[in-house]
């Protein structure tokens, strides 16, 4: 595969959580999904475990700066910790066709 912008590479599969990806030639972005594992993580004050994954993004500073790439990392948190209210607003606020056009 060549002439991509992003890469999205699962070094999980590898049973490594995560790592510093390195830029291919010409991208702006490679995001890394670590191993998905059963992790102590605090819910509603209380520890629980969840299955939890490390994500890693680097990207061309050049083309991204470091605000616009941790809200891209933050949104894909949160569409994979929040799948179905995520990507129901996100359709909602960016489709042009759910917005009310002239009539």
């Amino acid at each position: 595969m060549s002439r991509g912008t992003i890469t999205i590479t699962n070094i999980g599969a590898l049973g490594v959580d995560t790592g510093t990806p390195i830029l291919n030639p010409g991208e702006a972005a490679i995001l890394a999904f670590g191993a998905i594992r059963p992790t102590p993580w605090v819910v509603d004050d209380e520890i629980t475990i969840r299955q939890v994954s490390q994500l890693a993004l680097s990207f061309d500073h050049r083309l991204v700066d470091g605000e616009l790439g941790s809200k891209v990392l933050t949104e894909i948190a949160d569409v994979l910790t929040h799948p179905v209210p995520s990507l129901l607003r996100k359709a909602t606020t960016d489709d042009p066709r759910s917005t009310p056009g002239p009539t």
